[in-house]
């Protein structure tokens, strides 16, 4: 089947209430048609995702978002012209017709329109705005390859659009515009700082909600199976005795501790290199039976900031100290 057969076949069965895994820049995602209640609910079902998780919605066009949200702030505006097609996602207060169940019941929806040429064909072709998370069982690391939904949710799935290894590998930045002024929920493919360039400071939320108002909020997320320790001390380690240990290094090993398996991020310590290979890399370490994973922070900077997100929310530090 050839690339536009394929996405052919994924727009009939996105209008026909059916799920399609599909290539973004960011990670892959999990889509239906976000006016279908039923199509869309059927991802919280795949994915077991709680109902009060709100999903994102992907558009292709300026008319896709005009059938979603009641209005665009001038400063919402100006992000979209700079990095629209692109890993950004907008909160703004949604039309009625957008169904409850795509917003977790709030009153605003998020959207953004992908980068992936794969991903811009499919809603295009499909006439429909797709509502998407991540094409994963809920909780764990995000897939950046189509064979990483395979591996987890091939049999569930409709189809599976391969588009090739995802270019930023981390999930995309969220700004709200349903507050007075400009919010951070999420840091992600866009750096705090390149939209701050655009429209001034912007404030940051929280990292933990009870309630999430935007997609990636909740305190565990993006986990793999592995129990694993943000910047462990020695005392952490040495609870583990002679057990298997893994670790996420950044940019360089540590020669004093001995690991029975490194991933390193970027050998040249890129951030943007670092957060393409963030998830493949807890991927690979959590498939080597290992009993706990150690991982590095990162210069919390730029793309940094939403590689230690991710690290945060799915550290068990806590957990394993208590």
């Amino acid at each position: 089947m050839t690339k536009d057969e394929a996405i052919h076949k994924a727009a009939t069965i996105i209008r026909g209430g059916g799920i399609v895994a599909f290539p973004t820049e960011t990670v892959y995602g999990l889509g239906a048609d976000a006016f279908n209640p039923i199509a869309v609910a059927r991802i919280f079902e795949v994915k077991k995702r709680p109902y009060f998780d709100p999903l994102i919605v992907h558009v292709a066009s300026h008319h896709d978002l005009t059938r979603l949200v009641v209005e665009i702030p001038s400063k919402a505006i100006r992000l979209m012209e700079q990095f629209w097609p692109g890993p950004l996602t907008l909160v703004l207060f949604k039309k009625e017709e957008v169904p409850e169940i795509a917003t977790a019941g709030l009153p605003s929806v998020a959207v953004r329109m992908p980068k992936h040429p794969m991903a811009l064909d499919l809603i295009k072709e499909s006439g429909r705005p797709i509502a998407a998370p991540s094409a994963n069982p809920f909780g764990y690391v995000s897939p950046t390859t189509a064979d990483h939904v395979r591996d987890q949710l091939g049999h569930e799935v409709d189809l599976i659009l391969d588009g090739g290894p995802c270019e930023v590998g981390v999930e995309s930045t969220i700004v709200s515009f349903v507050e007075e002024e400009p919010l951070l929920l999420r840091p992600g493919g866009i750096a705090l700082e390149e939209i701050e360039s655009v429209i001034g400071n912007v404030k940051v939320g929280s990292l933990n909600q009870e309630r999430p108002i935007a997609p990636g909020m909740l305190p565990k997320h993006y986990s793999p199976r592995t129990p694993i320790l943000l910047d462990g001390s020695e005392e952490d380690i040495a609870r583990y005795g002679n057990k298997k240990i893994g670790l996420l290094a950044f940019c360089k090993i540590k020669p004093t501790l001995r690991f029975s398996q490194v991933e390193v991020l970027s050998e040249k310590g890129d951030l943007r290199e670092a957060a393409a290979n963030l998830f493949g890399a807890l991927r690979r370490l959590d498939a080597s039976s290992l009993d706990l994973i150690l991982a590095e922070s990162v210069p919390e900077i730029g793309l940094g900031r939403a590689i230690m997100d991710r690290l945060r929310r799915a550290s068990s530090i806590e957990e394993l100290r208590q």
